[in-house]
């Protein structure tokens, strides 16, 4: 109940603003929203995101290969990491591929 309650009070301070000035009759604040533009930028902050974390986990996989001396179990949990960085590498190109030819598609209205 204090969910809903906090939800409800942080959208009607969000709104107040634009009904005040509706009620005034001032100037309306203009939301010139490309839904195009904005996927893209969701996505490049996403991938800067995405590259961070890909460095990241090459480098705990190199980390663990130099620090397993040969134990085959060490061994093969850095040989893991490596492959489901690896992993997480191309799942990544592909969806933001993915997005990149969705949103030309879009734009361009082909």
């Amino acid at each position: 109940m204090k969910k809903i309650a906090l939800s409800l009070a942080t959208i009607g301070a969000i709104a107040l603003p634009i009904i005040a000035l509706a009620q005034i009759g001032g100037p309306t604040p203009k939301l010139d929203i490309d839904l195009t533009t904005f996927g893209l930028n969701i996505a490049n902050a996403a991938w800067i995101i995405f590259t961070i974390i890909a460095v990241v986990m090459f480098v705990v996989a190199g980390v663990l290969f130099l620090t397993a001396r040969g134990n085959p179990e060490q061994v093969q949990q850095a040989r893991n990491a490596f492959l489901w960085g690896v992993v997480g590498v191309v799942v990544a190109i592909l969806a933001f591929t993915i997005i990149t030819l969705v949103t030309r598609v879009v734009s361009t209205g082909q």
